[in-house]
């Protein structure tokens, strides 16, 4: 057959090329991949309304398109095997054929022979078949590309712009570093900030939350501005000493998005110092609130705490619940992580915050569960026989727990035991492959060896043995009576 003629083939691809931001070569293998599915489109169009579709899923295999860049255009291969007699025209080739054009052919070689269809032949299905499954591979390679360049990256931190927005979301056009093309972001509802204004073209800083690896049609990679390494990222870029070393943050309490629109959002940051000398806190914050004030304004004026970490647990609950004053923090139930804090009467609004998101967030930071108390009225022989009750009820979800766990072991086991005596009753294939090579092994050795095999001993044989920042979790916080 001839070749089939493609005018402009090599400017095809140099407009996808430059289009999809991928190398030619790619652009060459997509194509190569839709001629030939639009090849089986052809060969089965011709069974249309005449009998059943006789081909199977691979069937087509052995077929390949080659494409000649210099002539422009493409064909269609065939691998054959040289038989006796024919049994499929697609696959095989008799030997008496091939043997007039080669005297030295053996059954068993394989041909290749162009077996392009004319042009006029192919059809408007199956070019439509060509079409579609061209666009599709360039998507998967879009997909591919853009998976492996923000995969890795070690800033998860990017510059986004925003370009449209589609139901609750908003598209942003981010990139990579340098250089590189941008690619399509969607910041969804509940990673927004309230006191954000998504306008078109519109530049903001963003997290990169997640690169899906699921096939999707929109964009497959998803940002935030509400998840808590956003605000990591803007202290390290503020603060030097963060970036030297010398100041760590040990962990971060966010509520971007709060249950009420009358709270607005507030993060707790807890930062600790590695040098005696260096203050923390001060550090963060800056020569009158400077450095603390351009993170503040990169996140539309989120309200900060920069509180110092302790290994105390009762000095870093009552530093968390700043700016409230505390004047008792009592571990009730250390092993269980919850805390009673006394705090003045006048304190007691100021501590628990509005909508008790202050007490939330310093639970969520310390890992504890913290009771608000009035230090007036608070009595600790009442409440200790609260909490005792509490520990019993603990202890004994705990115990069951573990008796649930061991009677789980105990099934495990016996069931283990139960497989290996059936396996040895009635051995599996790959049992019976694995003695197989065992003895093929031995028997290698033997030939190998000048001496006999010796007999193995019943107890020889050789035995071969074989930084990110944690956002604290716990319960909310809130007291069921914080106010008595």
């Amino acid at each position: 057959m001839a070749l089939v003629l493609l005018p402009g083939l090599n400017n095809l691809i140099e407009d996808i090329s430059d289009e999809k931001k991928l190398s030619p070569q790619v652009v060459e293998a997509a194509l190569r991949e839709a001629l030939l599915k639009g090849y089986e489109r052809y060969r089965r169009t011709l069974y249309l309304g005449i009998s059943e579709d006789p081909f199977e899923e691979d069937y087509f295999s052995n077929f390949d398109v080659a494409l000649d860049l210099e002539e422009e255009g493409y064909r269609v291969l065939a691998s054959k095997i040289i038989v006796e007699e024919v049994e499929s025209d697609d696959h095989q080739i008799a030997i008496d054929e091939v043997r007039q054009v080669a005297e030295d052919a053996q059954i068993g070689d394989t041909v290749v022979l162009d077996v392009t269809p004319e042009k006029d032949d192919f059809g408007r299905m199956a070019a439509a078949t060509t079409k579609q499954v061209l666009a599709q591979k360039l998507r998967d390679q879009q997909r591919r590309m853009i998976q492996e360049e923000f995969a890795d990256l070690e800033d998860p931190v990017l510059t986004a712009r925003v370009i449209r927005f589609e139901r609750q979301s908003v598209i942003m056009a981010v990139s990579s570093g340098l250089g590189r093309p941008e690619v399509e972001a969607e910041l969804p509802r509940r990673d927004q900030l309230p006191n954000d204004n998504y306008r078109a073209n519109a530049t903001f800083k963003v997290f990169l939350k997640e690169v899906s690896e699921v096939p999707r049609r929109g964009p497959q990679l998803f940002v935030s501005r509400a998840n808590a390494g956003l605000v990591v990222y803007l202290f390290e870029n503020e603060v030097p000493e963060i970036q030297e070393g010398s100041v760590r943050i040990v962990a971060v309490a966010r509520e971007a998005n709060p249950p009420s629109r009358s709270v607005g959002p507030r993060t707790k940051v807890a930062v600790d110092s590695v040098e005696r000398e260096v203050d923390p806190v001060g550090a963060c914050i800056g020569a009158r609130g400077s450095r603390i004030q351009q993170v503040v304004n990169e996140l539309r004026g989120e309200k900060i705490d920069v509180i110092r970490w302790s290994p105390d647990p009762g000095q870093y609950i009552a530093n968390s619940l700043s700016p409230a004053r505390v004047e008792m923090v009592r571990l009730v139930d250390p092993e269980g992580h919850h805390a009673h804090v006394l705090v003045p009467h006048d304190q007691l609004s100021l501590a628990i915050g509005r909508e008790g998101q202050n007490v939330r967030l310093a639970a969520r930071l310390t890992g504890w569960k913290i009771d608000i108390k009035n230090a007036a009225e608070y009595d600790q022989a009442a409440e200790d026989l609260v909490v005792a009750g509490l520990i019993a009820q603990r202890q004994e979800e705990e115990a069951l727990q573990a008796e649930a766990e061991a009677r789980l072991a105990v099934e495990q086991a016996a069931r283990a035991e139960e497989d290996a005596r059936l396996r040895e009753l009635y051995p599996l294939p790959e049992d019976n492959e694995e003695l197989d090579y065992g003895a093929e092994t031995t028997a290698v050795e033997e030939l190998a060896s000048d001496e006999p095999a010796e007999e193995p001993a019943e107890d020889g044989g050789a035995q071969v043995q074989a930084s990110e920042v944690p956002e604290a979790s716990s319960d909310d916080g809130t007291s069921e009576d914080p106010v008595r």
